[in-house]
Order: C-alpha cells, then structure tokens, then sequence
C-alpha cells in the first residue's frame, strides 16, 4: 500500500484520485481476504469441528460443500464417509448391547460380570431373585461382600448346592429353609474397555440329576426285584407245602411248624416290599385333564381317619393333572404328617410328658402361574433332610422308603415340585406342592397357535 502511495504521488495525481484509488485497492484486498477466508479457512475450521466431534463420539456432525475435484472437497467427503462409519457402528453397538441386556433380563439363569477387582458390574433378574440381590444397591460390591465368593472360586462346569445344610458357604432363598438345589456354573471372560471381566451362567441342574438318579434307581429296582421276586415265590410255596406236611409227619417238633410259618410270612411281606419299590419303576405318564382344586383338597381329607385334618379355604381355581395320580400324592402327604402328628403325641405320653393333640392342615393358594398347596403336621419334625428323597430310606418302623420318592416323581411329571422343611413358627414339618395352573397351559397353547 505505500508502494502505490509513492507511486502516485510520483505521477503527480490529486489528492482525491489518490483517496479514491487507495480505497478502491482496499477494498479490493478486503474482498480477497475474504474470499480467501472462505475458500481456505473456514472450510478448514469446519473440518476441524467435524473432527472434533468424532473424538467427543458426537456423530451427528458434517461438512458441507463436499464436492469432488477439489482438495477440501475429497477431504471433506472422506470426513463425513468416516462420521457415517462411526454412527453405523455406534447404533450396531447400541442395539447389541440393547438386545444382550434384554436377552440377559429375560433369561431364567442367574448372569454375573465379575471386573478384575471381583466387583460385581451385571447381575440379571433371575440372579436377583435366587440370590436375594437388588441391582441397584449390590452392582459395585466385591463377591466377598456380597457372599458369593464360591461362584468365583468354582471351576468351570462346576456344581455347587445351594440353601444346603449350615456348613454351606451361602444359604440363598426367599424361604431359608427350602429343599437343596445343585447348580452348574459356566465361566467365561470378556473385556470391556481393555478391563477384562468373568462372565458367570448358572445353570439349575436339580431336575435333570434327579432324573438321572431316578432313572438309576428304576434299573437297580427293576434288577431287584425281578431277581428277588423269582426266589421269594419258590421259598414261600416251599415253606407252605412243608408246613401242610406237617400232621402227617411223626415226631416232628412244633419249632419246626413255627419256623415254616416265619419264612412263608417274611417271604411273603418281602415280596410285598419288591412289589411296592417297582412302582417307582412302572408309574405310568400322566392322563392329565382339567381338575378343580376344592373337591380334590375335599377328597383327600376325607380319606384321613385318625384325625380331623383342617382345610383352609381354596381358591377357585383348575390344575391341568392326573385326579389319581395327584389325589395318591396328596393322600401319602397327608398320611405322612398324621403319622408323625399322632407318633409325637404317643411318644410324649410314653414319656410322662404333656402332649398336644395331633393335628394337620392344609392350605393353598395362587402364586404366580402356580398352585401352593401346603401341608403342615405339629409332629417332631425332620431330622435328616438329605435323604428325604433316596428310595429305600424310611424313618419309620414300617415304612417302605417310596412314599415320597413316588410323591415327588408324581410332581415332576406334573411340572411341578415338591419341597420339605421343618416349620419356622413351630415344631412340625411342612410338605410344599407347587403345580401349573389350567390357566397357565392355556395361555402357553394361545401362544403357539398365535405364533
């Protein structure tokens, strides 16, 4: 600018000519600043906010003027083309993780995530309800804290049991005292955010090694008794036959007649105990119909005669079950808690002890899909819970060891299950039968029409 001063002054133009010239020049340089400003730089500065953008993970941003053929151009295409890129990804991991924690939440298995820490950062809902957790208050405790050390400490495809006896390590359950169940705990690691992190699955495994163990015990029982049964029969008609030889017989000792008479009457009561333990190995598949809870209940009560057994009211509700095989399973319940109900009694008399009237109740209601029905006894209570349900063991002095065996295997066959526990009010023991509602299946059959 002071070059083109002197210059015209040199060439002697007017005062006014040099103004208006100056300012025509800067004007000029105005409008090339700005042209330069918006062809260089603030395309510059544009690209410059779009980058910053994708470093906060804020994807929404673009450069506009992205046109081919031009240097800001391409690199402005290849700006927004990476900004497409992230977005596509940010909402793929969006949706994954939105899908995994609703496929998570609706799964009936417990899920935890474990950090490197131990600090619990995923739990679902099914592991707050066996555990008794609530997300909210336990996502950041260590295991320790929470008592679940021994789900970190097992190995993979490890079965651990819970709500055991007292030298368990975690006792876990709405109702403490509810029956053992055996769990199987997958491991697996992940990372997130370079941290890594142990996955844990439990898998309830109860049913299906019961199963396994009934299955074993119907081929033992099955082998049992057909090898007994096959030499029971020879020995009590034998006995039989020597003993209807007996008169005719001289000299012969009447210890001989009593003895015959003992092998014909153990033979005979031995083979009705091999008889009883195969219809564990012979019970047929449910007939399962519509059946009304109240005249069941009704019926079953009606069959008790040692004692007046209190029925509560029940509520008006269907189970979709064999009525035989279900009454059979209510009828051994209720026979079992009059049995202990009436031994208590006449123990505390043999005693010289005061004793209450034995007595027995039933009760039930609506849980869910389900139908409790509770039986409880003022009897002694259990005294071995481990061994409940093993065929061939029996606390009783006459008793076969199948009443509750066959009574649970009724329930599975149901869908159900059957729990034993001592009373927490007071001594006594309570039996739990819980079996699907009518209502349930029918709606479960809607569905899968529907679908």
């Amino acid at each position: 600018m002071g070059l083109l001063t002197g210059i015209l002054i040199m060439a002697h133009f007017s005062t006014a000519a040099i103004l208006s010239i100056l300012t025509i020049a800067g004007l000029l340089l105005l409008l090339a600043i700005a042209a330069f400003t918006d062809q260089v730089i603030r395309p510059l500065q544009t690209l410059a906010n779009v980058v910053a953008a994708l470093r906060e993970e804020d994807y929404s941003f673009r450069a506009r003027g992205a046109k081919r053929d031009d240097p800001f151009g391409d690199l402005a295409i290849e700006i927004n083309a990476l900004a497409d890129m992230y977005q596509s990804q940010r909402l793929g991991a969006f949706e994954a993780a939105a899908l995994f924690r609703r496929v998570i939440a609706e799964l009936d298995a417990p899920v935890f995530a474990f950090d490197q820490g131990e600090t619990l950062r995923l739990v679902n809902p099914a592991a707050e309800r066996v555990f008794g957790l609530v997300a909210e208050r336990d996502l950041g405790r260590t295991a320790k804290e929470l008592k679940l050390q021994m789900l970190l400490d097992e190995t993979d495809e490890g079965v651990i049991q819970l709500d055991g006896p007292p030298q368990q390590p975690r006792i876990v359950s709405r109702l403490p005292t509810r029956a053992p169940s055996r769990w199987m705990v997958r491991r697996s690691s992940f990372r997130q955010n370079g941290v890594p992190h142990t996955l844990l699955l439990l898998s309830d495994v109860s049913a299906a090694l019961r199963e396994e163990e009934r299955i074993a015990w119907r081929r033992l029982i099955r082998v049992l008794g057909h090898e007994i049964s096959n030499s029971l029969a020879p020995i009590k008609s034998i006995a039989g036959t020597l003993r209807s030889r007996l008169p005719q017989t001289n000299g012969m000792l009447p210890d001989f007649d009593r003895g015959l008479g003992v092998i014909e009457s153990r033979a005979e009561s031995l083979n009705r105990f091999v008889q009883a333990y195969r219809q564990l190995a012979q019970l047929p598949a449910p007939a399962m119909r519509r059946v009304p809870v109240r005249p069941l209940l009704e019926r079953v009560v009606s069959f008790e005669t040692r004692l007046e057994v209190s029925l509560g009211a029940a509520p008006p509700v269907e189970v979709l079950a064999d009525p035989d095989q279900m009454e059979q399973l209510l009828i051994n319940l209720v026979r079992n808690g009059a049995e202990a109900a009436c031994s208590a009694r006449e123990d505390a008399l043999a005693a010289g002890q005061s004793a209450e009237e034995p007595s027995v109740s039933i009760r039930s209601s609506v849980e869910s899909d389900f139908l409790s029905v509770i039986i409880e006894d003022n009897g002694p209570g259990l005294t071995n819970t481990a061994n409940l349900f093993v065929p061939f063991y029996t606390t009783k002095k006459t008793g076969s060891g199948v009443g509750l065996v066959l009574a649970r295997q009724i329930a599975e066959a149901h869908g159900g299950t059957l729990d034993l526990r001592n009373r927490a009010d007071t001594h006594g023991c309570e039996a739990e039968l819980r079996i699907p509602l009518a209502q349930r299946f029918d709606e479960q059959t809607e569905h899968a029409v529907t679908h």
